[in-house]
């Protein structure tokens, strides 16, 4: 079947990293998997073999009869739930109609490049979040969120993708998958990215927690100001002793500040 390049569809084959990937996620039988995309069924494949249960969310409507067909047994058996839908306008709650109902769950996926940070704010902002994400992404996207090293020299900077990621999780590098494991190859090589403790740990209200992304947004948004001057409108005119108070530096930029610096700004 042709691949919707629209769809960013570009299918994992290779024994050796779906494996890997069926490793990061730390599988045990009777884990709750939910599936992003699964394509023709190659990683629900090995999701299956772990014996967990999976419910594979998948948006191309011509895969579903693909995938009803082949695990034809494991649906029988309730092991496995193929739904049709966009993941972006999926609502994760039909999946737990009832509080008592929402056990833990993780996320598991080959996803397309394109909708990575729309996922990872869709699960880790969730009502219920996950307890962990193993994504397949681009490899520049996932050295960007892990601070992994790379070609470029110098120590690395923080964006507003890694810290929205780090602040509800831990983020780590598992390894790079070559473009040539896939079909068709994309233009890029990627990387098995697993997120771990997915959690509001750092946030006691909701409250603070608003206030952190509206930090963040604000000291982002003229990169080539100082981070004083771009946090000026929301810390008011005391920001040199604020900022000074939590350690930053006045000729300090948003993207030099580790997480723990933005989360004692939070308080302020």
């Amino acid at each position: 079947m042709e691949k919707k390049k629209s769809l960013g569809q570009h299918f994992l084959y290779s024994k050796h990293y779906l494996a890997k990937i069926a490793d990061a996620a730390e599988l045990a039988a009777g884990d709750l998997v939910l599936e992003v995309g699964p394509g023709d069924g190659t990683l629900t494949c090995e999701l299956l073999a772990h014996g967990t249960n999976v419910i594979a969310i998948e948006k191309d409507h011509r895969l579903i009869p693909l995938l009803r067909q082949t695990f034809a047994k494991e649906i029988a058996s309730g092991k496995l739930r193929v739904v049709e839908g966009d993941i972006l306008h999926f609502d994760i709650s039909k999946c737990f109609p009832t509080v008592e109902s929402r056990e833990s769950y993780k996320v598991v996926a080959n996803i397309p490049y394109y909708i990575t940070g729309a996922i990872l704010e869709k699960f880790l902002s969730a009502r219920h979040q996950p307890s962990s994400m193993t994504l397949l992404v681009q490899k520049e996207v996932a050295e960007r969120i892990t601070g992994h090293p790379s070609t470029s020299s110098g120590s690395p900077k923080e964006s507003i993708l890694s810290l929205s990621v780090k602040v509800y999780g831990d983020p780590a590098y598992v390894c790079t998958v070559p473009r040539g494991a896939f079909a068709p190859p994309p233009d890029v090589d990627s990387a098995v990215l697993v997120i771990k403790n997915i959690s509001r740990r750092h946030f006691s209200t909701e409250k603070q927690e608003e206030r952190f992304f509206a930090l963040l947004h604000t000291g982002f948004a003229h990169k080539r100001k100082l981070l004083a001057r771009n946090l000026e409108p929301l810390l008011g005119k005391e920001y040199p002793h604020i900022l000074e108070n939590v350690g930053v530096s006045a000729n300090a930029r948003a993207e030099d500040l580790p997480l723990e610096q933005w989360l004692k700004l939070i308080t302020y």
